[in-house]
Formats: structure tokens, sequence, C-alpha cells
């Protein structure tokens, strides 16, 4: 960090560096107040009141009383502004749509504010404002997907791939009806009630009306996953299943919820062999021997119903049968133990117990999560031994459980898309998930397994 001794006294610069060290890794920006530029740490918004105030306090010493009034008004309250977006001045953005009275209403708009950052970068790569295709793709629109689906490529990207398998090209975004119910990332990319939503901190009870619609949505999003797994086999693409999802969530009246989450570029996940989780379907065939993942969410009356499975390709081999087969039982033993009064840490107990005798790993960075009106929220649930997780089930409660287990070490490692999760060793890793209802006497399984479910795990019809 830097700084002018033209535009910051001594106290000013001690206290801006007071501030930095507080605020750790923050974001390097600049702040406009006036005619004077600070360079100071942008706020990660996590910060204190205390810090806020400081950082506050710094722009307006530097504003000193000679700081011109703006002509400008705030973009979140419409009061006179006095200060500007860092990023915006960065991007040269105009000044109108950068205009903020203060630090509290910048923080509260940054959500949504942000948007427009990412629209002026994807634009300087020429993607387009998100949620936009790729006008100028070659070969029809199929490229290799880069920065959680905000960028494409040409080209393979250089990586140390840990085991054989490789990305291939994923074709353009696949369009949404306007009459279908959408979340509020469907446009842009972006959730926006989610990530500052009181229910990432504390767990809901759900009421008899909610529970209602997420019984809905959790029968349709196991409709559309048995119709995914009936075309599983080899010489077909996941870009293909990814197609099968997408048509039979909308025919259902529903939206596929990880379509544009963060920029995701696919209406379901597709994890291949080596791929822990979030694999994204793209132009590759099906081989003999494979076992593949898929990940279905569907959005239907406002909330979500989330689960997965794993399935054979052809003829797999005994290692991997038993790999699988270990995955469904560790989710089945789990759920076993589900009902009132049960700490939430005690979930990874049994996962682990029974995976670690099989002598197979328990993935420790990804975890189920609570869901409802929200995809992701409180609790965390983790499924390895010896963990934190704080809380007990309590009747009216939802959430997923979906133990990852590798047949290698637990470790995993990102591909170059960003969302791709892959074990470090290469070694196979399966996955089965399950949205859940905590009754007074137990536990419903939302997405539990239907009647006319297809017959493809042999240990069920043994």
């Amino acid at each position: 960090m830097q700084f002018s001794a033209a535009t910051l006294s001594r106290n000013e610069a001690t206290a801006t560096l007071k501030l930095a060290e507080q605020l750790g890794d923050g974001e390097l920006c600049s702040f406009v107040a006036g005619k004077k530029l600070i360079s100071t740490v942008l706020l990660n918004f996590c910060c204190s009141a205390d810090i806020l105030a400081i950082a506050y306090g710094i722009i307006l010493m530097a504003a000193g009383s000679d700081a011109a009034v703006s002509s400008l008004s705030c973009v979140q309250c419409g009061k006179p502004a006095h200060l500007q977006c860092p990023k915006c001045v960065e991007l040269k953005l105009p000044r109108e749509g950068a205009a903020f009275c203060t630090q509290d209403c910048f923080k509260s708009s940054w959500s949504t504010h942000k948007s427009v950052h990412l629209k002026e970068k994807l634009s300087a790569l020429g993607l387009g404002a998100p949620g936009e295709q790729n006008s100028a793709s070659p070969n029809d629109g199929w490229l290799y997907c880069l920065k959680k689906g905000q960028a494409r490529t040409p080209k393979l990207p250089h990586f140390d791939w840990t085991g054989s398998l490789r990305p291939y090209p994923i074709s353009r975004r696949r369009a949404v009806p306007a009459d279908i119910d959408q979340p509020d990332w469907a446009i842009d990319g972006i959730p926006k009630i989610e990530p500052n939503s009181d229910l990432q901190h504390v767990v809901e009870i759900k009421t008899p009306e909610l529970i209602d619609r997420m019984r809905e949505a959790c029968q349709i999003a196991r409709e559309v996953l048995d119709a995914a797994a009936r075309v599983v086999r080899p010489g077909v693409t996941t870009d293909e299943i990814d197609d099968v999802v997408h048509e039979a969530t909308i025919a259902a009246g529903g939206y596929p919820s990880p379509l544009n989450y963060y920029f995701f570029p696919k209406s379901c996940c597709t994890s291949i062999n080596e791929v822990i989780c979030h694999g994204i379907p793209d132009a590759r065939k099906l081989e003999d021997g494979d076992i593949v993942n898929v990940d279905v969410t569907v959005y239907y009356k406002g909330v979500h119903g989330d689960l997965n499975e794993t399935f054979f390709v052809g003829n797999v081999d005994e290692a991997s049968r038993q790999l699988v087969q270990c995955t469904y039982e560790c989710l089945e033993k789990a759920i076993a133990i589900v009902k009132p009064g049960v700490r939430f840490r005690e979930i990874g107990e049994v996962i682990n117990r029974h995976a670690s005798m099989a002598g197979f790993s328990v993935v420790k960075s990804i975890c189920g999560h609570g869901i409802g009106e929200l995809f992701h929220c409180a609790p965390n649930i983790p499924h390895y031994a010896r963990n934190k997780a704080v809380g007990v089930m309590k009747a009216g409660q939802t959430y997923t459980i979906e133990p990852m287990i590798n047949a290698g070490v637990w470790r995993d490692r990102m591909w170059p898309d960003g969302w791709t999760a892959v074990t470090v060793d290469g070694k196979r890793s399966a996955q089965f998930e399950h949205t859940l209802l905590v009754t007074e006497t137990g536990v419903e399984v939302l997405t539990a397994r239907l009647p006319s479910s297809p017959d493809v795990f042999p240990w069920l019809s043994s």
C-alpha cells in the first residue's frame, strides 16, 4: 500500500495503516471523497461497526472542509452523494451509477451493485452481460469454461490434471421460458437474498405451508433425476444429460436451480470418475466403465429440492461398485439417526465410521446444507468425524445430507473452470444426496425414490 504526502497527513496515514492491519487481506481499492483520493483497503463487509466508522472517518478527513458538495444523488437512498464506488472509478463507469451518501448505503447495496462491475468485466472480455450468450463463439458456441462460468476459451487450459479425465467444451446456456418462476440469480448470476439472509446463521423451522411446497419441489426433482438416470449409458454426453434435466424441469414448471447460480453455466452437475462434485456437463461421451454422479436441484413455487445419485456406465469394475455402494450406505446410515435432539455433528461420525471400515475416505471441504426458500443456508452438515458442527435437530428443519466418499485420500483440487472439484490422487469418488425433513418422530426423505424410479442399483434388487 502506498500513500502520498500530498494526500494524507501523518495522522491520517497512521490511521489508514492501522485500518489495513485490522482488515487483513481485504481488496486494495480507492475511495473518492470530494476532490481528494485516498488509497486504502476496501472493506470486505465482514468488518465491525468500529472499523467501518474508522474507514469513513479517514475519507472525511482527507476530503477536508473544502470538499465540494456533490450534485449527484445516492443510488441507494437518493440523498446527496459524497462518495463514489472505488471499483466503478477504476472501471471508469458513469458517476451517476457509482454515487453513495455513506458507507452504510454502499454496504447495503453491494450485493446488487457489484453486478455492474461484472457486466463491465464480461463486456471487456467480449462475453456480453452475465447470462447472455457469446455470439462470437467458434464451433457454434462450444468452448472451455473458465472463471466459474464467467469466461470461455477455445483451448484446453494448462493444468496439472490429477487423473485421466479432461474437460471438454461446453455448449451455450439453455433458455428458460419467461413464464417460469425464476430465482434472483437467473438473469445476472448473482444471488441477492441468500448471502445476506439471517438464515445463514439461524436454522429455520419451516411452516406447514412451506413444507408442502418443498414436498412438491422435491418430488419434481426426484422425477427429473430419474429421467436423467434412464439416459445414462456409454456414448451419451453429459451435455445430453443436462438437456434431459433442463427439459424435464421446465416441463414440470420448475427452474433448474444450478443454472447461472454464481454463473454456473448448466442446469445440473455431472461428476465423472475422479470428479468429487460440481462437474460441468460438456461434450465428453460417457465411456464403458465410468461412474457418473448427476446432481439435480429444482426451484418450484419459491423453494428448492436437491438430490443426487451416482450411476454405473456399462460394465464397471468391482472396486468402483464397492465405492458407490458404500457411499449409498453412508447416506442411508446417516439418515437413520435423524430425529429431534440429535446433534448435527453426529452425522459425520456415522458416515466416517462406515466409510473408513471399507477403506475409503470422506471429503471434508464440502458439506450438506440447509435448504428451502434459499438454495444454501444454515445448518452446515459436515460428513466427517470430529467435526465442529453446532446445534441439534428440531422438527420442521430441512437440510441435505450428501456424503462424498473417495477411493483414495480425502483431499480435493479445483479445475481451472472454478467449479469442478477432483481428487488430488486421481482416484474415484462417489456421492449420494437427499433433502430431508425432521419430523416429530424422526425423518421424512423428501427426495425418496419412487416406485417408478429406474432399477439401477443392484443392491436394492438383491
